[in-house]
């Protein structure tokens, strides 16, 4: 063997546990993580979701357990989604003063003003049909949508929100919902636009969680083939164009690679969603004991952020923020 072929030996500084934390290269914190939380009308509600273990569906007299649970961890940050107590065909209580999204951000802000709030941006949840926006001859009429994105804005950031997250795929949604938080007095509030957002098979869990499956058809007309990477790559140009502030990529494990060609294109922060069927994989298969639940959800998370990701909402926000705690 020539002598020199061994002069670089790479496992020198994999020998010991504080020198390999010392030259890692990725690094998760919790303060680059946002939980998820689902928000149920009624009273008295605390509804673990079948298909995602540790998840719940809280209503508002409840919802300081989760808030307080969450802190505790170390998370600071949640994104908001609603199950409101009546649906209609354009979701119209997504700008109702009084709405689900509404009445958790009054109490969050009175009671954790520690937390940092930020609102999905959509209708699937609110809407009898279960889709994106407003019907008109079987589709999502884009631009009628928009006009209740204005609206649906408009009350959240009245409401207090810290962040809104449009998520329905409409075209030019980032530059009305910009315009809309301009000129009412919100020029201040942040847009974390699901810019690449793919008609996924891995959201059946979310779908539970927020009753929010369409009723008919499905959501390819405005969600993106998974097939596409170009059109990604517009869709993350034309955001920034209109005004976004950060880009997200989801669902996140299928499309490293579209996380990756995102942050090299745009200088803007890269957000991914480690959606819901991801999160229950790990779950389903820990609890057969067939993965090591704790080191596959960091490995998971640690690919994301290795792969561009500067901000990751997951399920495990809470979890992971406890057991890097002791990584």
């Amino acid at each position: 063997m020539d002598k020199y072929s061994l002069i670089q030996r790479p496992r020198r500084l994999r020998r010991n546990p504080i020198l390999r934390r010392l030259v890692q290269e990725t690094r998760l914190h919790p303060d680059g993580l946002i939980m998820p939380v689902f928000v149920h009308h009624g009273q008295n509600i605390r509804n673990e979701i079948p298909s995602m273990p540790g998840i719940f569906q809280w209503s508002i007299d409840r919802l300081g357990e989760e808030a307080e649970a969450i802190l505790e961890s170390g998370i600071r940050s949640v994104i908001l989604f609603g199950l409101p107590e009546k649906k209609d065909a354009v979701g119209a209580d997504t700008w109702n003063k009084n709405g689900i999204i509404q009445q958790a951000l009054h109490f969050l802000k009175k009671n954790y003003p520690e937390l940092y709030l930020i609102t999905d941006v959509c209708f699937c949840e609110y809407t009898e049909h279960g889709h994106c926006g407003v019907i008109r001859d079987g589709d999502v009429d884009n631009d009628m949508t928009l006009s209740n994105l204005a609206k649906q804005v408009k009350s959240h950031a009245e409401a207090g929100a810290d962040m809104l997250a449009p998520s329905g795929m409409m075209d030019g949604a980032v530059l009305a919902i910009r315009e809309a938080l301009d000129a009412t007095g919100f020029s201040h509030l942040p847009i974390m636009s699901y810019t690449v957002k793919f008609a996924s098979a891995f959201y059946g869990p979310f779908r539970d969680a927020a009753d929010s499956a369409p009723q008919f058809g499905d959501r390819q007309s405005y969600q993106m083939n998974p097939a596409n990477s170009q059109e990604a790559l517009r869709e993350a140009f034309l955001d920034e164009k209109e005004g976004a502030d950060i880009l997200m990529i989801k669902p996140a494990l299928a499309y490293l690679d579209l996380i990756r060609a995102v942050k090299e294109q745009s200088t803007l922060p890269i957000a991914c969603y480690n959606v819901s069927g991801e999160y229950s994989m790990i779950k389903a298969a820990a609890q057969k004991g067939w993965i090591d639940e704790k080191k596959t959800a960091l490995e998971s998370l640690t690919g994301m952020k290795r792969a561009g990701a500067d901000i990751i909402i997951t399920y495990f926000a809470k979890e992971a923020a406890q057991w890097l705690k002791g990584v």
